[in-house]
């Protein structure tokens, strides 16, 4: 039969089946806005995220911790087998396409009454010469059986399509699942040798203040201060102490988060303790607002997504529309394994075609077709959103990044001050022209301007690792 009157039957059994071909109206979805042209007045084209990764950090044991992790972090592991499942269903979907065709046999025995219309007509035929038709009949089977839904209106086309934009969504997942967990593990480090440059302060200070609390223990017995004193002074080092254990707890949970991200036991983690001091963080180029459609693996798998929401949509559409199935066998068929492959007259075939179209029970198409139009809207909505989302990361982390440099230069001479101001102050407590409590007082702020100080440098080599991952970088 030739197509055109395939379609024209098609055509026919829609029309006498009231409404069968009618497609309900779609929800029309969000309209795409389109990002701004530049995060400030500049627009330049320059963006760190064509950086590669490994050019991108400097730090040596930095970059080692990293190829660990993207050779055994499970979260990625799990991502590589999301992307084979996509990569099968592509597969599936493009198998549909063709007919399918299967081997095998079958055998089974029959009796029909004999008041039936087949039984009176079997009692009186000769199945061989001189032979009537046997009570009990057996049937032998063995050939080839085929069927194929022809794809008239692109249904199984459109769900290949669909699969194939679901898979190409996976591999940016795992680029996007790659982008993370390099910035997570970069961020963890710079957390880690943070608490290191803590810890030497916090050591440094309590000597000194050791060293201080000898000379009020001299200075009490000479009468010249009292036993409070004394025991301010005391108070002041075992508060210290104190801070230095919480310190080295989180040095031992922040290096097991490291081996937990990098997929191997506990063990310490070698690192540079100088990194933050040492090393000038990197100056990140934004480029325009317009390359993170390219560089953003969520951006693209949002992309992605909503590619294959419409194409499910147009699947479902399709389900309105009558279908073309065409089935057969051919092969040989007997009552008695001596005869099976008698040729040609044990020789079987059989070709069918139906065309089927939904008329009754069209509740359930509708109901497919109005979850895949949510599912396309719904896929909209999720694409601006994450527009939105990295065009606003990107513009915080600029603003973060400009405001951190001011803060370290502030804080950096606050602790220059505090420093002078403890040696300002041992002199005149020495000399009895200030009192023990502004020493206390000038040892207590100098500690904590030089452990905030510390804290903004770690701020800031991590926001420029924010901001490499917001701008996409890392998973090229």
């Amino acid at each position: 039969m030739k197509l055109v009157s395939i379609l024209t039957y098609a055509g026919f059994i829609c029309s006498i089946g009231f409404t069968g071909c009618k497609v309900p109206a779609a929800i029309q979805g969000p309209d795409i806005k389109a990002m701004p042209d530049s995060y400030s007045n500049t627009a330049d084209t320059t963006n760190a995220a064509a950086i590669h990764w490994r050019d991108f950090f400097q730090d040596k044991a930095l970059v080692d911790l990293i190829d660990t992790a993207i050779s055994n972090n499970q979260d990625l592991s799990i991502a590589l087998q999301e992307i084979e499942i996509a990569r099968n269903k592509v597969r599936l979907r493009n198998g549909e396409l063709y007919p399918k065709v299967s081997a095998g046999g079958a055998i089974s025995l029959e009796k029909v009454g004999r008041y039936t219309s087949a039984g009176a007509g079997d009692a009186s035929t000769e199945i061989t010469p001189g032979k009537l038709v046997p009570e009990h009949l057996a049937d032998l089977y063995l050939g080839l059986n085929t069927s194929w839904e022809v794809d008239v209106w692109g249904k199984l086309r459109a769900a290949k399509k669909a699969a194939l934009a679901k898979y190409l969504g996976s591999i940016e997942g795992r680029n996007f699942v790659l982008t993370n967990l390099i910035a997570e593990v970069a961020n963890s480090y710079y957390e880690l040798i943070s608490l290191d440059s803590q810890l030497d302060i916090i050591r440094e200070t309590i000597q000194l203040q050791k060293n201080q609390l000898d000379i009020v223990r001299v200075q009490k017995e000479a009468a010249v201060v009292t036993e409070l004193a004394v025991k301010q002074f005391e108070a002041q080092v075992l508060n210290s102490q104190s801070r230095e254990y919480d310190i080295l707890q989180n040095i031992t949970e922040h290096e097991n988060k490291i081996n937990f991200l990098l997929g191997r036991y506990p063990q310490k983690i070698a690192r540079d303790k100088m990194a933050l001091t040492a090393q000038v963080p990197y100056q990140v180029m934004t480029g325009i607002p317009a390359q993170l459609l390219k560089n953003r693996p969520d951006i693209k798998q949002a992309e992605f997504e909503l590619q294959a929401a419409k194409w499910d949509m147009k699947t479902a559409r399709q389900a309105f529309y009558p279908s073309l199935n065409i089935s057969g066998m051919l092969g040989f068929q007997a009552f008695k394994p001596s005869f099976l492959f008698t040729f040609p007259e044990s020789l079987a075939y059989s070709l069918i075609g139906d065309v089927a179209g939904p008329i009754i029970n069209r509740n359930a198409i509708i109901a497919e077709f109005r979850s895949a139009n949510a599912y396309q809207v719904e896929a909209m909505y999720s694409y601006q959103k994450v527009l939105l989302s990295s065009y606003v990361e990107v513009a915080n982390e600029v603003s973060n990044i400009s405001n951190l440099e001011k803060l370290y230069s502030v804080k950096s001479k606050e602790v220059e001050a505090l420093t002078k101001s403890i040696d300002i102050s041992t002199d005149l407590f020495k000399s009895a022209r200030a009192n023990y409590l502004e020493v206390l007082t000038a040892q207590r702020d100098a500690l904590s301007s030089g452990l905030e100080l510390i804290d903004v440098k770690q701020r800031q080599f991590m926001a420029i690792t924010n901001m490499y991952k917001a701008l996409g970088g890392g998973w090229k």
